[in-house]
């Protein structure tokens, strides 16, 4: 197994999507790139156990928690200022929550691999 396998191989509840993502996105890299791309990809990525957690969460305790984790601050206060749109809008990301982590976390592999390409 090479380095770059061993790298990704370490997150939690990687689906075979996001595994073909960082593969194509650290192709070009250098392994000292690579490196740097595996440290600020793990600080940045979210799991899906975590985000579905804080979308239930919206069902107890206040709606949209899980769209303040994944960054979209204006659909976290419009959820928490219409209880998560009267709920239907929390059994939506309930449902999809596993694409929104996708997308989630191919922004951040987008960001990690600009910075990446910055180093030596």
């Amino acid at each position: 197994m090479n380095m770059k396998q061993g790298n990704y191989m370490n997150f939690t509840d990687m689906t075979p999507e996001e595994m073909a993502f960082l593969q194509q996105a650290t192709a070009n890299l250098t392994e000292s790139q690579t490196d740097y791309f595996y440290m600020v990809y793990s600080s940045k990525r979210k799991s899906a156990q975590e985000i579905l957690i804080f979308t239930l969460l919206g069902f107890i305790v206040v709606a949209g928690v899980q769209r303040f984790a994944l960054g979209q601050i204006g659909m976290g206060l419009l959820y928490l200022f219409t209880g998560g749109f009267c709920l239907i809008g929390t059994i939506v990301d309930l449902v999809n929550n596993k694409s929104l982590v996708l997308k989630y976390n191919k922004e951040m592999a987008y960001d990690s691999h600009r910075m990446a390409l910055m180093t030596p």
